[in-house]
């Protein structure tokens, strides 16, 4: 039976360089894939997944209101898919991880699926939520905080680089916008090393 697979990580850990390796995989063995991503990402063009090395491809783009099973089996219709793989999954729905499901169970199509875990409140996502709840095998992606900590959270920033605690939950940027910090300094609404306060080491209690 085909697997629902859930890679999950904080901001900039390669999640979309990961997915188009993946994907350029199965073409370079002649096998089709089908690439997903949310319409409301237009970070870099509207109906590409771009990676921040340079390298790209072509999405199938989706709405919150798209049925996926539906929209997946009509593009299966033209060509056999072997896999299908989904960008920013973070902004799927409830129904939509679900529809995902069912192309595994019912028509043996594995699917991969990349996104944050959490938002910048450490709140899941709706997608992510229901991945971490339906995927078959949850792998994460990891990246690191300016402390040299694993990296598990995302911190929204504003203009003058200081943490943001509240609005929108949605709201699209990259790095001028989102920061991937350490539990720690999530907390802390720390964004860089800069910003942390430094503690006094014996030397400077001398002078």
């Amino acid at each position: 039976m085909a697997k629902l697979y859930f890679y999950y990580s904080s901001m900039n850990a390669g999640k979309s360089t990961i997915l188009l390796q993946s994907s350029y995989n199965y073409r370079e063995r002649g096998m089709q894939t089908l690439i997903l991503s949310p319409e409301l990402d237009d970070r870099f063009q509207v109906g590409k997944v771009t990676s921040r090395i340079g390298i790209e491809a072509d999405a199938l783009t989706f709405t919150i209101s798209d049925n996926l099973l539906t929209m997946a089996l009509r593009f299966n219709e033209e060509e056999k898919i072997a896999c299908i793989l989904v960008d920013e999954a973070q902004f799927l729905t409830e129904s939509q991880v679900r529809q995902l499901s069912d192309l595994c169970d019912d028509h043996n199509i594995p699917v991969l699926a990349y996104g944050l875990r959490t938002d910048f409140r450490g709140e899941l996502f709706e997608g992510s939520q229901h991945l971490l709840a339906w995927a078959d095998s949850l792998v994460e992606v990891k990246t690191i905080c300016h402390c040299g900590s694993k990296a598990t959270m995302v911190l929204r920033i504003d203009a003058d680089g200081r943490a943001i605690k509240d609005g929108r939950q949605v709201q699209i940027g990259g790095n001028e916008r989102y920061l991937s910090v350490c539990r720690r300094h999530f907390k802390a609404g720390v964004p860089s090393a800069n910003s942390e306060p430094q503690s006094s080491s014996a030397n400077d209690l001398l002078f």
